[in-house]
């Protein structure tokens, strides 16, 4: 079924006429500002034409006086409209940037929610490039529109003195535009092709960033960097076709304009030389040659920015029209902090049956690293229910049933790499700001030790994926992350794979100890937290083979002490 905002955003003509019907007052007064600008740019030349013509031909003080005083004020209308309209207009740019990239980002971030064939990198990229783009167009209207002004104005004032000089600017306006066109054309599609290829290197290096350890661990980063290499290659000759056709664009103008605003000047000189336009008339016609260069150049470069803003926002599309992998339910899980697994075959889960009762700490003790992580998946609903059989029930109801939004504030699942973003170790742990168990978080966590090896303590600054922070205080930070958000159900996967014995075990007791009476499931091989569990569940070739205490699975199963004894 297609959402209404799917089919709002089904293209990219469909965007851009949202961003525009969205800024209509904003535009209105910018177009009516810039077209100010325009008009005074345009009277200047003219009034020097009048000046000439009468003022100093009468040679009068009170004339001079005059025009000095409307010169002042068409010099201060064309500063203070561009002031003011540039202002009303980048603002609103702005604005409605940031608005599509929250609604991108939006998407992004609900994976389940829509069926889009791309990367995170590729995502990233249409968040922030395309919505700045596609947003400009709400910069290129008014400005062609007063571009038009003074074109219009220019004709009409070369008009009233020849009009074979006002048809020699329409006639080669219209020319102009109609050459530039099909140039703006192809500047569309490369430009297209550009973002796709650049898109594909982000998402190569994101992948690459995030597989980077295991890759050099078994020597596959060389093939790595060469497969990044080739796609960097290919979006670097892209941008360099674009740029060769844009360079030509911007020639093709210039030269244009050129060529129209010399027709003018010497079509002006042959008619004054001949005696059909006075001395002032012909003033006017050099300086309007002259000042005609700037409109026309701003309008012969707006058909190229509305092929862009076309372009980016057609790929903002590829993510905003994508249809719904599934159609989330409306119920709120009830009260209670129980968890189901019934029947659940998704990769290599095979007929996963297991049930945690409200309150109990169990741990997983997955012998396949698949079968966890495919665990995770479906626990964490980045896997849709229609995407595997059997159910998930969450306080006695299917996960189907209910919204994303609110399986996530009541089942909480931190996978093994949680991302660690850059601001503060406080802003890390507290992303809302809500300020809650934030010290318990930490002592539980065993960052304290981070905590006070900065004088800054909590507020000391951490760097994008915490380049700044060892493998394990990374995960002591998200594992602190997971604890204070303190939720009914909570999922660790391998919580403390960099950490280590000593501090894994104090660790998992600390766990333990904060999450008494709240239900948390541990998916690990840490004996730690295998012994800190009240049950322990054997997951072997998809489905649940055991479960027990620790301690007693050491000493009954021969599989269980070789898989996790260390």
């Amino acid at each position: 079924m297609t959402t209404p905002d799917q089919q709002m955003y089904r293209t990219g003509s469909g965007i851009l006429r949202t961003a525009l019907r969205r800024n209509a007052g904003a535009m209105a007064w910018g177009t009516v500002l810039m077209g100010m600008y325009q008009a005074a740019e345009t009277a200047f030349p003219i009034a020097l034409g009048l000046i000439v013509e009468h003022t100093m031909r009468e040679r009068s003080l009170a004339s001079l006086g005059l025009s000095i005083a409307a010169l002042a004020v068409i010099i201060t209308t064309v500063s203070l409209s561009w002031r003011f309209g540039m202002r009303i207009l980048q603002k609103a740019n702005t604005t409605e940037a940031h608005r599509w990239r929250v609604r991108v980002a939006a998407c992004g971030l609900q994976p389940v929610a829509r069926d889009v064939d791309l990367k995170s990198g590729e995502v990233l990229t249409i968040a922030t490039e395309d919505a700045d783009q596609t947003a400009d167009i709400i910069e290129v209207v008014p400005l062609l529109i007063s571009a038009l002004v003074a074109v219009l104005i220019t004709a009409v004032a070369l008009g009233m003195a020849s009009v074979w000089l006002g048809l020699l600017v329409i006639v080669g306006t219209v020319a102009i535009l109609s050459i530039l066109s099909v140039i703006s054309k192809r500047i569309g599609s490369g430009t297209r092709e550009q973002q796709a290829r650049v898109a594909r290197a982000g998402a190569k290096v994101a992948d690459l960033i995030t597989g980077l350890r295991p890759l050099h661990g078994f020597g596959g980063n060389h093939a790595a960097f060469l497969s990044y290499r080739k796609v960097s290659t290919e979006a670097r000759s892209q941008a360099i076709t674009v740029a060769k056709v844009n360079g030509a664009y911007a020639g093709a103008a210039l030269a244009l304009n050129a060529v129209l605003a010399t027709a003018v000047t010497l079509a002006a000189g042959w008619l004054a030389f001949n005696g059909r336009i006075t001395i002032g008339q012909l003033v006017m016609a050099v300086g309007l040659a002259q000042f005609i260069m700037e409109p026309l150049k701003l309008f012969s470069e707006m058909p190229k920015y509305v092929m862009i803003a076309r372009a980016s926002a057609e790929r903002m599309a590829l993510v905003l029209a994508a249809p719904p992998v599934m159609t989330p339910g409306r119920e709120r899980p009830s009260a209670g902090g129980d968890l189901e697994v019934d029947s659940v075959r998704y990769g290599s889960l095979r007929e996963l049956k297991f049930h945690v009762p409200a309150g109990e700490f169990v741990a997983v003790a997955a012998y396949q690293p698949g079968a966890a992580a495919d665990l995770a998946s479906v626990l964490a609903v980045n896997v849709p229910p229609g995407a595997y059989e059997g159910v998930v029930r969450v306080s006695g109801q299917e996960t189907r049933e209910l919204s994303i939004e609110a399986v996530r504030e009541r089942l909480l699942v931190n996978p093994y790499d949680g991302e660690i973003f850059a601001g503060t170790l406080r802003t890390n742990i507290d992303p809302a700001g809500a300020g809650r168990m934030i010290p318990e978080a930490v002592e539980a966590s065993m960052l304290t030790d981070v905590v006070a090896l900065h004088h800054e303590g909590l507020d000391y600054g951490v760097r994008d994926r915490g380049a700044n922070l060892s493998g394990g205080q990374r995960q002591r930070l998200s594992l602190a992350r997971a604890l204070a958000a303190d939720a009914d159900i909570l999922v660790l996967h391998d919580p403390t794979t960099a950490v280590d014995a000593v501090t894994e075990q104090l660790i998992a007791r600390n766990v333990a100890e904060l999450r008494r009476g709240r239900t948390t499931i541990v998916i690990t091989s840490s004996p730690a937290f295998l012994d800190a569990a009240d049950r322990v569940l054997v997951l072997d070739g998809g489905v649940i083979t055991a479960e027990d205490t620790h301690r007693n699975l050491l000493t009954s199963d021969e599989n269980y002490r070789l898989a996790v004894a260390r």
